[in-house]
């Protein structure tokens, strides 16, 4: 058995999907699906159960009487960065985290779980995850703070001994598009391109980064679902991971590749950045993925180019959203 919190959201149902696919369907799924559209996500997945969020604990306990699972692949969370609610942040992001793992600990489960690049602020730190320069780094907005908190508790409690926490940069694929204003550019860029003809990206108003030059490291979804089933299948490899393509790219080589997908020309116009994202914003964010290459992963990640040819002609265009 695997649970895989947050399994009806982007990155775990694109997760489910890929467990679907080698196999394994003894799979229970934690979320919240109210009165979005994640449902969706799960639409000809395959899985033994689905639990409310708020339910967990209690109905595990249960589960546990008949089977202990073998892992809980931990991807839910707030992972809206303009969250402002912290109390709300934390209790979602870092307590349910923490009362997850000390739980699976008890059982001896191995724990997965989910952190972020925006734990990394505005990268003047560097982007290494050595666990020594946890304490070095300063998030900009409090989703990433919620998840740095958790990564030094594990780190303070030895359990990340046991545990592995990914640290992913900028995820774009299919089973997205229930996440509003949260959605990738990729997905954003084509649904201006279709609407207007033409992508938006914010102008820059860093000294460094002319407009459209910010720079992400972009990773594919399904590449991230296979280095989790990579890692499943790993259960030595523990410790803090980012997860990223180690190659930082423009939003201009990305909006370019969208149009290109399209086999259009390239249309774009710079506009004004929102007053609330000016402080918080990261220019520049590039993975130092030496660490999970030496742990043994070999099979690398695509590039920016054949990623957004991937989902866009066979998700977007065909109005196919789920993976």
């Amino acid at each position: 058995m695997i649970i895989v919190t947050g399994g009806a959201g982007f990155i775990g149902s694109a997760v489910v999907s890929y467990l679907n696919q080698k196999g394994i369907n003894n799979i229970i799924i934690v979320d919240n699906l109210g009165k979005t559209e994640k449902w969706k996500n799960l639409v000809g997945k395959r899985y033994l159960k689905y639990l409310h969020k708020d339910d967990f604990f209690d109905a595990m306990d249960d589960v546990f009487e008949i089977e202990v699972p073998e892992a809980i692949i931990h991807l839910g969370a707030c992972s809206a960065t303009t969250e402002l609610d912290a109390d709300y942040l934390y209790s979602n992001n870092t307590d349910f985290s923490w009362r997850l793992v000390e739980w699976a600990d008890y059982y001896k489960v191995r724990v997965i779980y989910a952190s972020s690049a925006a734990t990394y602020g505005d990268g003047s730190q560097g982007y290494s995850d050595d666990h020594k320069k946890l304490y070095d780094l300063h998030p900009l907005n409090m989703y990433g703070y919620s998840k740095h908190i958790f990564d030094q508790f594990a780190y303070q409690s030895k359990l990340l001994k046991r545990i592995c926490g990914l640290k992913f940069f900028n995820v774009y694929g299919p089973n997205e598009y229930h996440k509003g204003s949260m959605t990738s550019v990729v997905y954003n860029a084509f649904c201006q391109i279709k609407e207007k003809g033409k992508v938006e990206l914010f102008k820059s108003y860093h000294p460094d980064y002319a407009d459209g030059e910010q720079k992400r490291d972009f990773v594919y979804v399904k590449d991230v679902a296979k280095m989790i089933y990579w890692l499943l299948k790993n259960p030595n490899i523990n410790g803090i991971y980012n997860v990223g393509s180690g190659i930082a790219r423009s939003w201009n080589d990305l909006a370019k590749a969208v149009f290109q997908a399209l086999e259009l020309d390239a249309k774009i116009e710079y506009i004004d950045m929102p007053g609330h994202l000016k402080g918080k914003y990261q220019y520049f964010t590039k993975a130092k993925n030496s660490k999970i290459i030496k742990a043994g992963w070999k099979d690398g990640f695509s590039s920016l180019e054949d990623g957004v040819k991937d989902y866009v002609q066979n998700y977007l265009v065909k109005d196919k959203r789920v993976y």
